[in-house]
């Protein structure tokens, strides 16, 4: 287990070294080759052909501005489909609508309990072998969810 751990460790590293080696390479942003002067050169530049630090007057790009998305506003964000910061009776419905039509078996926009009830009703009628609106105990049997198939014994291989 240390073998494995340290084996990560160094490898970790080793990428570590890889991306500082591989930015240090990089370009400068503009697209140009990072400038550097020779080492004879720079000892016997001018203080004023040096660049200045005096930044009085300049600025740098602005950062970008953080945005304040949490949960509720992606969840709020769903809901309001046309994006005019409201949500309508329709955006806050239409989700439902659609479970809604699956329901209504007959299309007539009206729910019944058996409409509503439809799983249970089929379950019922799919259980009910003699078609009397009774089930016996072994019927009853038959709506008992079926069992979920157990997970397969891992290998115990070597």
């Amino acid at each position: 287990m240390i073998r494995g751990l340290l084996g990560g460790l160094a490898a970790l590293m080793l990428v570590a070294a890889g991306v500082f080696w591989w930015q240090g390479r990089a370009q400068t942003a503009f697209g140009g080759e990072a400038s550097s002067l020779p080492v004879a050169e720079a000892a016997e530049a001018e203080p004023e052909d040096l660049p200045s630090a005096d930044v009085d007057g300049m600025m740098g790009a602005a950062p970008p501005e953080a945005t304040g998305i949490g949960r509720e506003t992606r969840r709020f964000n769903l809901v309001d489909k046309d994006r005019d910061n409201r949500i309508s009776r329709t955006e806050m419905l239409s989700g439902r609508a659609r479970d809604f039509r699956k329901l209504d078996k007959d299309g007539n926009n009206l729910l019944t309990f058996d409409e509503w009830a439809h799983t249970t009703v089929d379950k019922f009628k799919g259980a009910d072998g003699n078609a009397d609106l009774f089930l016996t105990r072994e019927e009853f049997a038959a709506t008992r969810p079926k069992e979920r198939p157990k997970p397969k014994p891992k290998c115990a291989c070597k």
